[in-house]
């Protein structure tokens, strides 16, 4: 008599769910199914989005091989197969994380997870709630390279240093296209930030000086690119100080016994 073992995924094919935590224990399943002698047919409602990232994922993770390679394989099986959106930036992510046994404890889907509740909050025209604020600068590693930092230009005070700003592509051209340093959230800013508003001015922690602001439903930099989130800091009230030191050695990050709340925890028809 054949023995048949289940595993069911509760997840819908929409852009916003999240199949990529599923991603582990699915490839064990598969893979135990297989090591065992057995086979393993892999289903959802149409056969198109859902199972065809389930096996992409596992494709991946035990052949070394990319999303677009994974998929190409499952097509010659299966031609109609084609992720949603969603799924594919997470299998994109997925990829770019190296494919982990543990995607929970991995920075890149961290800042994933994070960057999803600031666009949930953003939708609902709210601030994220204050134990979901990432401060990246808790989290950082301790080898990261620095290339310069910035300080308060009234008291030199460290804010932030390179490893923490956001590029992005200014539309203008010259010196003075990007007046801000658009940054991720940083432990001084705590106070501020955890307040619940939408928008404000962030302060020297030192000589509380507007030195920037920030607006969780996002901002325009005077080279016309729109940041979400925007939290920035004023380029003509900063010093940029080359840097010989990495970025667990500027005092930037907050004792954890005084920084309050923390979080103790790097995108999207039906199948």
């Amino acid at each position: 008599m054949l023995d048949y073992h289940h595993k069911v995924v509760e997840v819908d094919d929409v852009d916003d769910e999240n199949l990529l935590e599923h991603f582990p224990s699915c490839n064990d399943f598969i893979q135990d199914a297989l090591d065992a002698g057995g086979g393993v047919f892999v289903h959802c409602a149409m056969g198109k989005s859902r199972s065809s990232t389930v096996v992409c994922a596992y494709l991946m993770r035990r052949y070394g091989i990319t999303a677009d390679q994974a998929l190409s394989q499952i097509r010659e099986a299966r031609p109609l197969c084609e992720p949603n959106e969603g799924f594919w930036k997470q299998l994109e992510l997925y990829h770019a994380m190296a494919t982990p046994a543990n995607v929970e404890e991995t920075p890149a889907y961290q800042r994933w997870l994070y960057q999803r509740e600031v666009e949930l909050s953003r939708a609902c025209g709210q601030a994220p709630e204050a134990e979901k604020i990432r401060f990246e600068d808790e989290h950082a590693q301790a080898n990261a390279s620095v290339d310069f930092d910035l300080r308060c230009k009234k008291c030199r005070r460290p804010l932030a240093t390179s490893q923490y700003l956001i590029e992005h592509a200014g539309k203008q051209s010259g010196p003075t296209a990007c007046a801000h340093y658009f940054l991720d959230p940083l432990s001084w800013m705590r106070p501020e930030l955890e307040q619940g508003k939408l928008d404000g001015r962030l302060e020297c922690p030192k000589c509380n000086t507007n030195v920037g602001k920030y607006a969780w439903q996002g901002m325009q930099c005077s080279c016309s690119e729109w940041i979400v989130p925007g939290i920035s800091l004023a380029k003509g009230r900063v010093d940029e100080i080359k840097s010989k030191t990495f970025g667990g050695g500027m005092g930037i990050r907050m004792p954890p016994a005084t920084s309050g709340a923390r979080r103790t925890t790097p995108e999207q028809g039906n199948l």
